[in-house]
């Protein structure tokens, strides 16, 4: 599953579970819901629930809930959870002999360049609350909605 996509599907279990409040789903309920495989979605709630974003209860009515209100969780610790790897991890070859000293200057330039990027995708993302992605999926139907 590529990153944009275990992100995507993060935030979307995690609007729903706002949505329930302090009702629990069940995987099987989520992945109904968004139309997602159930073990794919397990998969990704556990890495929440390891991040601290979403807890598990068992039992017969169990399910997940989120572990905080959803003014407390920001796209970066759920973006932390999720991913394994960076959006922008570079992965470049050390080129020939002969191109060696500029291929190594190059590939530093490229390593900088890629990880002031990923900070300042970060501190935006640090910076977006789940609560203010509800409310614009909110207006953005309420919009949508109007008599034209």
């Amino acid at each position: 599953m590529s990153a944009s996509t275990k992100l995507f599907t993060a935030i979307q279990a995690l609007c729903f579970l706002a949505e329930a409040g302090e009702h629990s789903l069940s995987s099987e309920e989520l992945s109904r819901r968004m139309g997602t495989h159930p073990s794919r979605l397990r998969n990704i709630l556990s890495m929440l629930v390891r991040g601290g974003v979403v807890r598990s209860t068992r039992g017969s009515a169990g399910g997940f809930l989120l572990a905080k209100p959803a003014r407390a969780i920001h796209l970066q610790e759920v973006y932390c959870s999720v991913e394994t790897e960076k959006a922008f991890h570079l992965d470049v070859g050390k080129g020939n002999a002969s191109t060696q000293n500029d291929a190594g200057l190059l590939h530093a330039w490229f390593l900088d360049l890629f990880a002031d990027i990923q900070i300042r995708i970060e501190d935006e993302m640090r910076g977006i609350t789940l609560a203010q992605v509800l409310e614009r999926i909110q207006s953005t139907v309420t919009t949508s909605q109007l008599p034209r």
